[in-house]
């Protein structure tokens, strides 16, 4: 009797094929173009990267400063306002745009060797370089409100690293799970805004009673990054995220909530890669 040998399955592109240098290059060219055609083909350019958070932060101020009668016991509101909405903007656009990024980039993931993670780190990167740009501007108008420069400022990449990290971890698991769900872009749409009002942007976290501050502030890592912020950046009278948190050793919850994030997503797209392509 005879037997048919059956043939062994073939894996799909991996998450970092290639290598990490190639995944690393790959990354960079891909992020900058995203970024470059952006504002591709409108009048103002590259502009729109530093009129959107204005645009926001204006609406926003005129509500909440002067119609709302908000934030006037809250030192240096308008910046504070400012800087918080930057600094979430660039979590939740950079989030939002990599849930369908995979399948938006069907025809290079479906390639077998090319690292199907350059996606999401791609969309990442783009808004990193809005991020960058914006937060230029941040400074300026800083120093054109009266604000004295600090040495704090300088301390200000200690919260970029987790911020981006957790943005990265939030990319990976959500384009990674989009591809199989597609209830994910809606269900992420309503997250965003409920994480947007449950984070310390348009208020000070001193605000929020203090029965539900420390749990704000253990759950959700983008306060304590936010209220650090505030601190290092607008006001150094303020408590700050360790004061907030309940103590020292209580910051390092939401540190590790953002860290299990990212190992989260990579964990999760690494082991969804291979089966991506087929699912597209």
């Amino acid at each position: 009797m005879s037997s048919t040998a059956l043939p062994r399955q073939i894996r799909g592109p991996s998450a970092f094929g290639g290598g990490l240098r190639r995944t690393l290059y790959l990354t960079w060219i891909i992020g900058l173009t995203e970024y470059r055609l952006t504002y591709f083909g409108s009048a103002l350019g590259y502009l729109w990267s530093l009129m959107r958070p204005l645009m926001l932060f204006g609406v926003l101020y005129v509500v909440f400063s002067e119609i709302v009668d908000f934030g006037d016991d809250i030192v240096n509101y308008p910046m504070l306002l400012l800087f918080n909405i930057v600094l979430f903007n660039f979590f939740t656009d950079a989030s939002t745009k990599a849930v369908t990024s995979v399948v938006d980039r069907e025809a290079i993931v479906r390639k077998m060797h090319f690292p199907g993670m350059v996606i999401p780190f791609a969309r990442v990167l783009s808004g990193g370089l809005n991020l960058a740009v914006s937060l230029i501007a941040v400074f300026l108008f800083l120093l054109a409100y009266g604000l004295n420069p600090r040495w704090t400022w300088l301390l200000l990449p200690l919260l970029l690293v987790p911020l981006v990290l957790l943005t990265l971890g939030v990319a990976m698991l959500l384009s990674a799970l989009y591809v199989r769900f597609r209830d994910v872009a809606p269900i992420w749409a309503v997250l965003s805004t409920a994480l947007f009002y449950g984070s310390p942007v348009l208020y000070a976290i001193d605000k929020v009673p203090e029965q539900y501050r420390q749990m704000l502030m253990l759950v959700n890592p983008l306060a304590d990054i936010l209220e650090q912020g505030r601190r290092w950046v607008i006001d150094p009278n303020a408590d700050g995220a360790i004061a907030a948190a309940g103590g020292g050793a209580w910051i390092l919850v939401p540190i590790a909530v953002g860290t299990a994030v990212c190992a989260l997503g990579v964990w999760v797209f690494n082991r969804e890669a291979p089966r991506i392509a087929e699912r597209l």
